[in-house]
């Protein structure tokens, strides 16, 4: 099974209108479809460019933003739910603050298959910004997504940075991991796109990496958003000696496409060069032998 990835680099654009929102939604589907995407990834919290409709006072507050942003929540996923039915995509929507039924807000991403079914995951574990100024929490355990463009799992941004999280997905069956993500200094972009690469070795999978890109001085929670839309594979036959499928080489929005043979991703793990994804359960082993503290002596 082969499957052509889009990754998007997403600006935080400001609108006037829902219908702003619908449009752009509309042009950056099409955009990918007809380029012969089968699966497209949009980033992390991109779905904060929906404050831009509310009044300026709350727009600035984060934490009353949170609330206000509430209502659209359900118009703009069924906004994007109607264009990956229409287009016939798996689709990983921007994420946005939801709020639970026990008052708490979780970051959450929606998942689309092409007939229209639904999934969410929600981050699993928070920057100090979401917990200590924002009040944004971690949602309950990892989801395992069976879709027409394989059998995906979805690292939001700083979870990509926890190896355990990605190897619970994989020992699952997930053909793709997906790491949507928004990161407003190049520090923050290079650690999520470092430890996307090194999930993508340790686990012998490959890695969606979809960015916020560009400035949106009004917004309080996005303003500024650094990265590079990408998709990573294993460092082994068949793939790229570094590991890069493709990447952005600047911040201009838009997608990075690829496409992707699975089985042979799936094949690594047996008859690749190294065996990362096996030799993993030796680790506890050598753990369990300590570590000893050595005198170097001269011979």
């Amino acid at each position: 099974m082969t499957v052509t990835v889009a990754a998007a680099q997403y600006p935080i654009d400001r609108f006037r209108y829902f219908d702003d929102f619908v449009a752009k939604a509309s042009r950056w589907v099409k955009d990918a479809a007809d380029r012969g995407a089968d699966l497209l990834v949009f980033p992390e919290y991109g779905g904060m460019e929906l404050t831009s409709l509310l009044p300026e006072a709350v727009i600035g507050d984060l934490s009353a933003q949170l609330e206000a942003l509430q209502p659209l929540r359900d118009d703009a996923l069924a906004v994007w739910r109607r264009l990956a039915m229409q287009h016939e995509v798996t689709l990983l929507a921007p994420s946005l603050p939801w709020r639970l039924a026990d008052g708490r807000y979780v970051n959450r991403a929606w998942l689309i298959t092409p007939d229209g079914r639904l999934g969410h995951q929600d981050k699993q574990i928070m920057t100090r910004f979401e917990n200590d100024e924002w009040g944004v929490s971690a949602g309950d355990g990892l989801r395992l997504f069976d879709t027409p463009a394989g059998r995906l799992g979805v690292l939001i941004c700083y979870d990509s940075e926890f190896p355990d999280l990605a190897r619970a997905l994989v020992e699952a069956g997930a053909d793709l991991l997906l790491v949507p993500s928004c990161t407003d200094t190049p520090a923050g972009y290079h650690r999520v796109r470092l430890s996307a690469q090194a999930r993508a070795i340790e686990q012998q999978v490959a890695i969606v990496h979809a960015p916020t890109v560009g400035e949106a001085l009004w917004s309080p929670a996005v303003d500024i958003n650094t990265g590079h839309a990408a998709i990573y594979t294993p460092c082994d036959h068949g793939f790229p000696p570094d590991g890069i499928l493709t990447r952005g080489e600047d911040a201009t929005p838009g997608w990075q496409l690829a496409r992707l043979d699975l089985p042979l991703i799936r094949a690594l793990r047996e008859q690749g060069q190294v065996n990362n994804y096996h030799d993993w359960a030796l680790q506890p082993q050598r753990l369990a032998l300590g570590v000893e503290a050595m005198r170097l002596t001269e011979e």
